[in-house]
Parts: structure tokens; sequence; C-alpha cells
């Protein structure tokens, strides 16, 4: 995977994933262009948290902070935000995609995920989408710190993967019933 390039250890990880019935191009156009502002738990997890709610796409995300690390289409997406995420100002860091795996400073936290499409070889038409995010702290105060800020906040941050991927396959299959549709 291409996320192993950057950021192979880390401190804490979640995965999700879903199998989604449309062409994988289709699913990976579904997935780039998502907007989630169509997900009222995702806006509303976003304003608690005090985020902004517009511009809930991939793109939309770097306004935030958000690199896109690599692309490999339509196989993965790689992004990645560096920060104090436990805190109220979370002193986000911009940083490019060739400078992120070098970042080393202390009292920050690194944040890498990314959406992976695999065809299913055993079941035609099926694309196992899933979504992995690790987390690396950058010393051993922000380990203690993020461990806690996780503990509350890392049930939440999965039900907003987890609306990703149900939004990608509606989305995506959505499309795909579509132009089955036309052709007949």
């Amino acid at each position: 995977m291409l996320l192993d390039q950057f950021l192979p250890r880390y401190d804490t990880m979640a995965n999700y994933r879903i199998d989604v019935r449309a062409p994988v191009d289709q699913v990976y156009a579904a997935a780039r262009l998502l907007d989630m502002r169509g997900s009222w738990i995702t806006r509303a997890l976003f304003r608690l948290r005090g985020l902004p709610s517009t511009a809930l796409t991939l793109d939309g995300m770097s306004r935030w902070g958000f690199a896109l690390l690599a692309e490999q289409p339509p196989q993965e997406i790689v992004f990645g935000l560096i920060g104090r995420f436990w805190t109220f100002s979370p002193q986000i860091q911009t940083v490019s995609a060739d400078l992120f795996s070098a970042f080393e400073r202390p009292e920050l936290a690194k944040v890498a995920g990314n959406l992976a499409l695999l065809p299913d070889p055993n079941r035609s038409g099926v694309v196992r989408v899933t979504t992995e995010t690790r987390i690396l702290c950058l010393d051993a105060g922000s380990r203690r710190r993020f461990r806690l800020y996780w503990t509350l906040v890392g049930p939440f941050s999965g039900l907003i993967r987890k609306e990703w991927l149900r939004l990608i396959k509606n989305v995506a299959e959505i499309g795909h019933s579509d132009m089955r549709r036309r052709k007949t």
C-alpha cells in the first residue's frame, strides 16, 4: 500500500471496510468526488469539533491542512495531517507530501490515512473499499495526551469514516444501476 511509504510505524491505527457492487473506476470516482455535506452525522460531528462543514471533499480537506500525499487511480488515495489534535488550537502544520515522512517536531502528531480499492477476485463486480488511519505521536508527552484524546474522540472519528464508506457505496452503486438501466 502507498500508505506504508508515508507512515510505516504508528502508535494507533483504525481501519474500516465495505463491499461495493460497481466497477472499480466508478467506485474510485465516487470516492474522489464525494461531498460528505449530505451526511447530517458528519456535519454535526465536524461542528462539534469546530471544523468547517463546508467542502467536505478530499480536495476541500486541503483547506484545513490535509495534504494529498499520493494517489494511484483507481487503487489508492493517501492523505495526511500534522498537528496537536488533542488541543482546542490544534496548530495544524502545512507540509508537502515530500516533507511529510521526514517531519519529526516534538509535541505534535502525524496522521496518515488512505482509501484503498481492491476488486474482489472471487465476486465479479464487487470492489472492497477500505480506509485505514494511522497516528504517530512524535514524543512521549504527545503520546500520553493523544491516548486520552483518542479514547474520547476515536469512536466518533470511526463513525465519520464508516459514514464515508457508506456514502461511497451508495453513490457508486446508484451510478452503476443508472448506467445499467440506460443500456437496456
